[in-house]
């Protein structure tokens, strides 16, 4: 017998947005394993008698740090403990939640999923862009900016989605956030397409600047915009401007 793995994700920033049974487990773990992005007052309603181990990557960190977290894991479960794997946002949107399911299906240990909800929808919302719109937007997707550095090439279809989605929000792209407006614009995308940047989304020093696909980039650099941001393109950023009810 093995203890059991929650992969548990922790929301945008707000503490306030985590979920009531995310609390709840982490009430009763032996262990939480946390990421980088983990509000500290979500970490503060941990147990003090808990064991906490911080498990956090940085960008440009290799494999080998998941495979330690990994390792971590089989670890802890081995000892009949129950874990808790603390993740910012969701822990599957681009959050390695499904590599991480699939490393503890191949070792037999328990686990489950506890959705969280992703920065990309609660950035947008705390900036008051609404995703998809009857009127502007009917269709949305989600993609990285950050590829994987082990692909051969390069799967984000930059031009084709330029012209194939009605919003486009992208994470841990900021650092190639001018490379993406070129691709989107030769895709054929309007240089006056509306993009928003929101760093730190729904906690107290949230911020975002408006411009467009031809000067965002400029803004980025000028404004010292860093990460953690999102990147929304669209003409729902424009919304923004009318509806945006966060202070």
């Amino acid at each position: 017998m093995s203890g059991k793995v929650y992969l548990v994700g922790a929301g945008p920033g707000d503490e306030k947005l985590i979920t009531l049974k995310a609390v709840e487990l982490l009430k009763k773990a032996d262990v939480v394993l946390y990421d980088r992005l983990v509000n500290k007052k979500i970490l503060s309603m941990i147990p003090k008698k808990t064991e906490k181990v911080y498990v956090g990557r940085d960008v440009g960190d290799d494999y080998k740090h998941q495979e330690s977290t990994n390792d971590l894991m089989l670890k802890f479960a081995k000892k009949k403990k129950n874990i808790v794997r603390l993740k910012g946002g969701d822990p599957i949107i681009f959050g390695r939640g499904g590599e991480e399911a699939q490393y503890l299906k191949q070792h037999k240990i328990k686990y489950e999923i506890i959705p969280g909800i992703t920065s990309g929808i609660a950035s947008a919302i705390y900036s008051g862009i609404p995703l998809t719109h009857r009127k502007y937007a009917s269709s949305v997707v989600f993609v990285t900016g950050h590829e994987d550095p082990e692909k051969k090439k390069e799967e984000v279809k930059w031009k084709k989605l330029a012209n194939s989605v009605d919003t486009i929000v992208i994470m841990m792209g900021l650092s190639r956030i001018e490379i993406i407006c070129k691709e989107l614009a030769k895709g054929g995308m309007k240089k006056s397409m509306p993009v928003a940047v929101i760093q730190n989304g729904t906690t107290p020093s949230h911020r975002m600047i408006l411009g467009n696909i031809s000067n965002i980039a400029k803004q980025v650099k000028q404004k010292k915009i860093k990460s953690p941001s999102i990147i929304i393109v669209g003409q729902v950023v424009e919304l923004s401007k009318t509806i945006g009810w966060k202070k």
